[in-house]
């Protein structure tokens, strides 16, 4: 009998800690100031002093603003999607921009980095188009300044569609039943590549995620989270730090910071930002991808490297790679600093499990955009 005495006082132990992790949280005040529907009732978020200067909340996603250069048409989207999915924008004709982004699988590829011109890997993770209209600039670096422009850029890369954009304009032109869905979206059968663009930015915008668990709860709803899923929004305000980067309607500050996950001077190398600017003090960033529906997009960061949530909150709660200097890098002025945002932040097993289940309240409806009829 007395080798198992020690039983009961470990489960006392063990159950004192999970009660504990809760207890220092009035989880019933928690939930009535987040449920309020006034902002002003919540906590105040736990910012770094470079990231108070402009800070905006966590919130609902504001409207969709059109650019006066490429007003909302039914017609024009309509075209747009059927660009989107048409493979015949790329040089072989087999890859189209719906091959990399599957509204099926939250708008991504569900790849860690994904397959294009004869098969060949891209070295990075195909962002989700999933709330792109709210998205200040396109692609990890950042190389684009609007969903007009960006649409040129995989059309022509070597490891994506292959194709120039001109050409794409002679392909689409010689397509007689292409001429009427250009008429009926922009006046004339006129086909030209700012058409194309325009058109298949207004069909982008309009991927917007519907309402969530989250935007029904701070709208008043205080029952529809669970003591989990509360504990998990406060923690990703306040101990969790997430709120300095993630923040807004759209949970992304639409800005740029260096992770620790550059792999300076090692294979899978890549440096950001840097590769757009030249500048050294962006070395190793990369975009803040939003959070929203981030549950149905993975794999995570800008190499796929992380399968599921668990291991992305991990690495986190670690403080993130903070690479040192070897001896032959003491004078490398490019040699990358991973951001003084990210530090060491002592979440218990229980608070992680709770900042999971928060982050899976980002998901709306799933909703399954079927292919067109492509004109011949």
């Amino acid at each position: 009998m007395k080798k198992y005495s020690f039983i009961p006082i470990l489960v006392l132990v063990v159950l004192f800690s999970a009660f504990k992790t809760y207890q220092y949280y009035d989880i019933n005040v928690l939930r009535e100031q987040y449920s309020s529907g006034d902002y002003t009732q919540w906590p105040a978020p736990d910012l770094d002093s470079i990231t108070a200067i402009n800070f905006q909340d966590i919130g609902h996603l504001d409207a969709v603003v059109h650019p006066e250069t490429n007003p909302y048409s039914k017609e024009k989207r309509e075209l747009g999607k059927t660009l989107f999915f048409d493979p015949r924008l790329s040089s072989s004709g087999q890859i189209a921009c719906a091959s990399c982004h599957d509204s099926e699988i939250g708008w991504n590829d569900g790849r860690r980095t994904s397959y294009g011109h004869n098969r060949q890997l891209g070295r990075r993770n195909s962002m989700t188009i999933l709330n792109v209209a709210y998205a200040e600039k396109l692609f990890w670096d950042g190389r684009s300044g609007g969903l007009e422009d960006q649409v040129n850029f995989p059309i022509k890369d070597s490891l994506e569609m292959n194709f120039h954009i001109n050409l794409a304009v002679d392909t689409i032109s010689k397509i007689e039943g292409y001429k009427a869905l250009f008429e009926k979206a922009f006046g004339t059968s006129q086909i030209s590549e700012q058409r194309i663009r325009k058109a298949i930015a207004t069909f982008e915008r309009s991927i917007v995620s519907e309402s969530t668990k989250f935007d029904k709860f701070i709208s008043g709803n205080s029952e529809v989270y669970s003591d989990e899923e509360v504990l998990g929004l406060h923690l990703f305000r306040t101990k969790a730090r997430c709120i300095n980067c993630h923040n807004s309607g759209y949970f992304s500050d639409n800005q740029f910071h260096n992770t620790g996950l550059t792999y300076y001077g090692r294979p899978f190398e890549d440096l950001g930002l840097y590769e757009v600017t030249g500048k050294k003090e962006d070395v190793g960033k990369f975009k803040t991808s939003s959070l929203r529906e981030i549950s149905r997009t993975r794999p995570y960061m800008h190499n796929g490297l992380f399968p599921h949530l668990e291991g992305v909150v991990n690495m986190y709660n670690a403080g993130m790679p903070q690479p040192k200097r070897k001896a032959h890098q003491l004078n490398d002025t490019l040699f990358p600093t991973t951001s003084p945002i990210l530090k060491a932040l002592q979440l218990t097993v229980e608070e992680k499990g709770a900042l999971v289940a928060f982050l899976e309240t980002l998901e709306s409806r799933r909703h399954r955009e079927s292919p067109p009829e492509l004109p011949m």
